[in-house]
């Protein structure tokens, strides 16, 4: 009996080990998996952080950044072409003078705006006196003449009077009225107010008046100075209509057409990529160098743009639009290459890393194609790809840390 029991008792302590041996086993497993998941969850927050720059307003701002959605371009198929920013010939002007006088006042000085119509300068002389003194003479002369022919006409219908007087006074009246006429013409080109002298006002100078609206380019007088008839004072022109006059060789005018865009770039404006459209292409050779000139209007005038700068341009001869950004956009790490997509978290911008596959180049432009689909309305970073891109290394290195 004692030995049933003994066995009972050893058969239930064995079963209490072995269920406490596979509950600890069972406990561990859990918790290794447990350990893992939270190992992973780590991981994915390190690496969401890790492949991401925040930047400050502040530091948006000093370093310049430019942002904006992905440009389409025409990366092949297209003409080289130099030429400068000029103006239609309606869209300049030159102030002259049509009687010699000394300059008494100047009004403007070069870069002033003007309107049509604005004083410029002012001038005086004798001459200009004296043929406002002309004028009134010669209009006192013709009022006296009207009414000698008025008197003659009356004796004339009424029976009293010659032909040969009423015919006499009729000629006279005629070549005053000319006189007159002639002399009003000469005084409204010099803009002296004809009404006024002949109520007896004599203008001591006359006012020199803009033909257009513009800007004042050139001023090539000193007050005081004596000026001759049709010397050239002032040059205004309107940059408002400044165009791209581009010279396109002679192998290459087949290629060219009206409608056709073109890109160009000015010295003076160095961050800054300009587009215009052909609206015409002449129709005849320059001798040196034999080439045709092609004028485009310009679609997104920026900066100090006039006429005489050199531009340097591409027309595109191929309609293939493909997606592009400039090379500071883009930065390569390993074998791959890698751009930059932008979004603003509250007052802070956030860049994360997005692979790309770089295509043809064309100047500082480079074709890319995403590894991943992108919403059209994604933003950009267009330039600083190295300094974002040195930015989120130093925070890995200082996460690892």
């Amino acid at each position: 009996m004692k030995n049933k029991i003994y066995k009972i008792l050893t058969v239930m302590v064995l079963a209490i080990f072995v269920s406490a041996c596979g509950n600890k086993e069972n406990h561990n497993e859990n918790d290794g998996h447990s350990h893992d998941e939270e190992e992973k969850t780590e991981v994915n927050e390190e690496h969401h952080d890790e492949d991401e720059v925040m930047l400050s307003q502040q530091q948006f701002d000093a370093l310049k950044m430019k942002i904006d959605t992905l440009a389409l371009r025409n990366m092949s198929g297209y003409v080289e072409a130099n030429g400068t920013l000029e103006v239609p010939p309606q869209n300049e002007a030159a102030i002259t003078t049509v009687v010699g006088a000394n300059v008494v006042s100047i009004e403007v000085i070069e870069g002033d705006k003007v309107n049509k119509g604005q004083v410029v300068a002012y001038l005086s002389h004798p001459n200009i006196i004296q043929a406002q003194t002309d004028y009134l003479n010669a209009y006192s002369n013709s009022e006296l003449a009207k009414k000698n022919y008025e008197r003659q006409q009356k004796l004339y219908d009424a029976g009293v009077g010659s032909g040969a007087n009423f015919q006499k006074a009729e000629a006279e009246y005629q070549a005053s009225k000319a006189m007159v006429n002639g002399l009003e013409a000469q005084l409204r080109i010099l803009n002296v107010n004809t009404t006024s002298v002949r109520n007896g006002t004599i203008a001591q100078r006359i006012a020199l008046r803009s033909p257009i609206e513009g800007f004042v380019q050139k001023v090539e007088v000193k007050t005081g100075q004596y000026v001759e008839p049709q010397t050239e004072l002032f040059e205004i022109v309107n940059t408002h209509h400044v165009h791209a006059d581009l010279m396109v060789f002679e192998k290459d005018v087949y290629k060219v057409q009206k409608g056709q865009k073109v890109n160009f770039t000015v010295q003076s404006i160095t961050d800054a990529e300009l587009i215009a459209e052909i609206y015409s292409v002449s129709k005849t050779f320059e001798d040196n160098p034999k080439a045709v000139h092609v004028h485009a209007e310009i679609e997104n005038k920026k900066g100090n743009l006039i006429p005489g700068m050199y531009i340097q341009g591409k027309i595109q001869v191929d309609n293939t639009q493909t997606k592009a950004l400039p090379e500071s956009a883009i930065i390569k790490e390993g074998e791959r290459y890698y751009v930059f997509s932008v979004e603003k978290e509250n007052d802070d911008w956030s860049f994360k890393p997005i692979e790309v596959v770089l295509g043809t180049k064309d100047g500082d432009w480079v074709s890319v194609q995403f590894t991943e689909n992108i919403e059209s309305n994604t933003k950009f970073a267009y330039n600083n790809a190295y300094y974002l891109n040195a930015e989120m290394k130093k925070g890995e290195a200082e996460h690892a840390h």
